[in-house]
């Protein structure tokens, strides 16, 4: 086990989402992985699963700033699909594009996959399951919100 777990969240399998009581995902940590010497420290977002033995086994891990950047691509789809009804394939094939997102200097270009070649039929079943998830993203989005506000980011 990592031990360089600084916060963790126990019994995550109680609370995710649609997998509640269900979910193989039983833990999620921030810890400080092991680095090679002379590199800067790096905090990451550890998911935890179950092992055939009942052993708690670290299953991804993903460096904090990647975890915001999901988190912007995320919020970023979501407030897209918001309109997207509006088009009638759900986007535009002439300008996939959905945003540039300045960050660090370059953009986080977020666009519509057009290579793939059900996109048509893929993001229809994809903006559904978005809608689906309303309930439970939103209080998600919620909580974050609060929580970005103490902060006073918002």
């Amino acid at each position: 086990m990592n031990k360089k777990i600084v916060m963790t969240v126990d019994r995550y399998d109680h609370i995710d989402g649609r997998n509640a009581y269900q979910s193989e995902i039983k833990r999620l940590t921030l810890g400080m992985p092991v680095l090679e010497e002379n590199k800067k420290i790096q905090i990451a977002a550890q998911i935890w699963k179950e092992d055939s033995n009942g052993q708690l086994k670290m299953d991804t891990e993903l460096p904090i700033h990647q975890v915001l950047d999901l988190m912007i691509f995320l919020s970023r789809v979501l407030l897209y699909f918001r309109e997207a009804y509006r088009l009638p394939l759900l986007y535009d094939p002439q300008k996939p594009t959905v945003e540039r997102i300045g960050l660090q200097g370059d953009v986080m270009p977020v666009a519509v996959c057009t290579e793939n070649p059900n996109i048509n039929e893929d993001i229809r079943v994809f903006s559904q399951a978005l809608n689906d998830l309303g309930e439970i993203n939103g209080e998600r989005l919620r909580v974050l919100t609060r929580i970005l506000e103490e902060m006073e980011y918002c």
